[in-house]
């Protein structure tokens, strides 16, 4: 790999002794991050509109910026106010703008956090936020109130308080680490979360929401790898809101964590003027299932303060979604959600595809339009559920099939079968010992 003509700029602005090495170490890169509106316009070249200037800069107060050097190197300059990454990393006045509708936690995470760090709102899982901290702070994050702030850093206690509520709730069988950004943790403090989490033996998976394949793809080193791929079953969640956003450092950085036998899923925004057109989420999902990552949900913009002006109707999701559907392989197609305001959780929201129903049919449309029926069984008996599961004729045997079962000549080869010996049924010699 080379360096872009954008990138080896930045770098020699950064440090002209710099080469390609410094520039894919990820600690350099959130070293030299952009932290100011000087800084953004000495690096790309651009000047800023004074009066432009001086608004963002009331924005930069109450919502600071900081981009990687790599993002900042994906900004077409030649059409910044139009580019989704510049929408995407840069401030912008009407974050300013806080609508009736806006709240500091639209989704009451605080409210349903039993103890620091720990969010349980779902019956068998939790999210446990163990960093505050991001590589760059998307100007649409959800959680603005904490990003960025190196107090909400969780402390060791606080982290072992959310392990605790862990290990006391046998419920919960799924954590999801997030933040902030679990990967902005070393190796070391990741691998011993992880690790005290697995000593939990009722939890089931382990998963991990980051940003860094997007804005910081170096940070997915092959000892960041090879740390995870000890506690599996681990699950990685990323965020592409953009086909411009999979570079080949991007590519790269999913390959390795795929090829560990990591499964990923993207977890994309909806954002106006950045991604809402069905061509570009075509685009998308397209790229992302060629690079081995299965596009999980499509969210409706929160109502965060500041994000008035992200937020699209729901019907273009929904307009979104009618281009997907159908058109394309269901491996490519997210659910679109809502995520409740009040801490209601994700709400899918789809298209309608059930027009009618009575008694014996179902009428149904497809994707082109065609209206259709499918007929109801005519005799379906259904069970009737006493809640009284010991007298159920349904099979409920829920744990795995047993694939230990030797038949015949293998049952003496076989070391988990105890058989020493097989014994026709006739055999006389045992009919005299049952006599």
């Amino acid at each position: 790999m080379i360096l872009s003509q954008s990138q080896q700029d930045i770098i020699n602005v950064i440090d002209e002794d710099a080469g390609l090495k410094n520039w894919r170490d990820w600690r350099w890169q959130t070293s030299h991050a952009v932290r100011s509106l000087d800084d953004f316009e000495h690096l790309l070249d651009v000047q800023l509109d004074p009066e432009t200037k001086a608004k963002l800069e009331e924005t930069v107060e109450k919502f600071p910026v900081t981009v990687t050097p790599y993002y900042l190197s994906l900004i077409d300059t030649e059409d910044m106010n139009n580019d989704p990454i510049f929408k995407q990393s840069l401030p912008c006045p009407l974050e300013l703008v806080v609508s009736r509708a806006d709240m500091s936690d639209p989704l009451h995470e605080d409210k349903d956090s039993p103890v620091p760090c720990i969010t349980h709102r779902y019956p068998d899982r939790v999210l446990f936020l163990v960093s505050g901290l991001c590589a760059m702070y998307c100007r649409h994050c959800t959680r603005k109130r904490k990003v960025g702030d190196r107090d909400m850093n969780p402390s060791q206690e606080e982290m072992q308080a959310g392990i605790d509520y862990i290990r006391f709730h046998p419920e919960v069988r799924d954590v999801l680490l997030s933040g902030g950004d679990p990967l902005m943790l070393s190796d070391e403090r990741l691998d011993w979360i992880l690790t005290e989490i697995r000593k939990i033996e009722h939890v089931e998976i382990i998963r991990i929401g980051t940003r860094m394949p997007v804005v910081l793809p170096y940070r997915i080193t092959d000892d960041l790898v090879n740390m995870l791929k000890k506690h599996h079953p681990l699950w990685v969640n990323t965020h592409f809101n953009h086909p411009r956003e999979i570079t080949a450092s991007a590519k790269d950085a999913l390959a390795k964590l795929a090829n560990a036998g990591i499964p990923l899923g993207n977890q994309s925004v909806l954002l106006a003027g950045v991604n809402d057109c069905p061509r570009i989420m075509k685009a998308l999902v397209h790229k992302l299932v060629v690079n081995r990552v299965r596009p999980y949900y499509l969210y409706q913009c929160d109502l965060s303060e500041g994000l008035s002006h992200f937020r699209t109707p729901v019907g273009k999701g929904i307009e979104i979604l009618e281009s997907l559907i159908g058109h394309t392989s269901g491996l490519c197609v997210p659910t679109y959600v809502i995520d409740a305001p009040g801490g209601g959780g994700k709400i899918p929201v789809m298209p309608n595809y059930l027009i009618s129903w009575s008694t014996n049919k179902v009428v149904l449309r497809n994707y082109e339009g065609v209206i259709t029926t499918y007929k109801e069984p005519d005799s379906y008996e259904p069970w009737f559920c006493d809640r009284n599961c010991e007298q159920c004729e349904l099979q409920l045997h829920v744990d795995d099939a047993s694939e230990l079962k030797a038949v015949g000549i293998e049952k003496l080869l076989c070391d988990h079968d105890k058989s020493i010996a097989l014994v026709p049924e006739d055999n006389m010699r045992h009919e005299r010992r049952d006599g």
